[in-house]
């Protein structure tokens, strides 16, 4: 079949799922706005549903879409924040498959054994015990078949669509166009496996300069198109349930360094460290894994980011408001950016100065986001992204230490950045 066959039928196969799904939906909403209840709240609750149905791009997308809460409904980013990945794993006959593709008659003569069920599975890969020929166990991340050509036809579609939206009365003043653009990047990210391995390089330098924090070695010699080969670590399951209190502080301090390290000094940034990217050992590591949706921030962008930390952290309201005026991607014609800066500043004075426990991260950043969506200020895709890292460990770090303090441990960090230049 050719690319536009291709394409063609996978704009039938989107368009009888929206029917599937967008059909009850539409009838439930009638019958909301008939007798006075919000039609919105059903079609956000569709919409988990429906990208689920779609296949693993759309779940990506919703899932990247989700930390639009600058732009987006909350109750739609709430709606999307629920999306996972729920495949089952490739079969024996779809890795062995992967594997001649990847090495054809070498693969012999590099390992000695590959186990054909994966110890995790993802839309995008899975990850296969292995051991090479002087008996070390190496992961191999292998991608699925025909995943990439999936991704880039929906991708395409996902644009096409953008691209027509864009033209539309509802979307006037926002950027769509670059809202997509920027999603299908990080998309279409998470499929470049060469890309990726050199993130995880980039990011075990980087981050050995934080206490604890580990990045797996990545095997070079080993990787190719579709697998990506780093060393294998042992017990990352529930190793911080039976570590003492003065462990689990120490495990929670690391990894908030190291989403500072990246933020701040480096540039370079893990926008995905939900718990199974996240791990611990019991010797005492804290493990980083899965680089497919890492973000390069430009010199600017990240001392802007450090800088509204630091005036966040010692109270400076008003400038904290006019470095997110100045890092915004687009500003809509109907704006009210005096009333932004003057909400903005009465945000970060409300929340300077509380105690540890009681200033949430997520709380600030919701606040922050409805202020914008509400004045129209749009937030470049470049902070949102990494912005969501340290929103989404907000939860891990908490349980590991609920008294920790999440502006005093940023205040050296910060001036590390702020004071050198970035070395990623």
């Amino acid at each position: 079949m050719t690319a536009i066959g291709r394409d063609a039928l996978r704009v039938l196969q989107v368009f009888l799922v929206l029917l599937r799904v967008a059909a009850p939906a539409c009838g439930v909403a009638l019958w909301r706005r008939v007798t006075g209840r919000p039609a919105a709240v059903v079609f956000h609750q569709a919409a988990p549903v429906l990208l689920t149905r779609l296949g693993p791009t759309f779940v990506k997308a919703g899932q990247v879409l989700a930390t639009r809460r600058d732009i987006l409904p909350a109750r739609l980013c709430d709606e999307l924040g629920v999306l996972h990945d729920d495949v089952p794993a490739t079969g024996a006959a779809g890795t062995a498959g992967e594997l001649r593709r990847a090495y054809g008659g070498d693969l012999s003569t590099l390992f000695t054994h590959v186990e054909l069920v994966p110890v995790a599975a993802g839309s995008v890969a899975c990850v296969h015990r292995a051991t090479d020929l002087e008996g070390r166990v190496v992961a191999l991340k292998i991608r699925r078949p025909g995943i990439s050509g999936l991704m880039a036809r929906d991708l395409r579609l996902i644009r096409r669509g953008a691209a027509l939206a864009a033209r539309l009365p509802a979307f006037a003043g926002l950027p769509v166009s670059e809202i997509v653009g920027h999603m299908g990047d990080a998309v279409a990210g998470q499929v470049d496996f060469r890309a990726e391995a050199d993130a995880l390089h980039r990011l075990r330098r980087n981050l050995s300069v934080v206490d604890r924090v580990w990045v797996p070695l990545v095997r070079h010699e080993l990787c190719r198109d579709n697998v990506i080969a780093m060393e294998f670590i042992e017990d990352l399951d529930g190793a911080t349930r039976s570590v003492a209190p003065v462990l689990r502080k120490k495990f929670a301090e690391s990894a908030l360094i190291s989403i500072y390290q990246m933020l701040f000094v480096d540039g370079f940034v893990h926008c995905d460290l939900h718990p199974g990217n996240l791990n611990f050992t019991p010797r005492g590591q804290v493990v980083v894994l899965d680089a497919g949706f890492s973000v390069q921030l430009t010199d600017r962008l990240r001392r802007l980011f450090a800088e509204f930390f630091l005036n966040m952290a010692v109270g400076r309201g008003p400038r904290c408001a006019e470095i997110v005026v100045e890092s915004a991607a687009g500003v809509s014609p109907t704006a009210d950016v005096t009333g932004f800066l003057d909400r903005m500043a009465d945000l970060v004075r409300r929340n300077h100065g509380l105690p540890a426990r009681e200033f949430s991260l997520m709380g600030f950043a919701t606040e922050m986001f409805d202020l914008q969506r509400a004045h129209g200020v749009h937030a470049a895709p470049e902070l949102i992204f990494p912005l969501l890292s340290l929103l989404v460990i907000e939860g891990t770090v908490r349980e590991l230490h609920p008294g920790i303090d999440f502006q005093e441990l940023a205040k050296p960090v910060i001036n590390r950045g702020l004071w050198s230049a970035p070395h990623s």
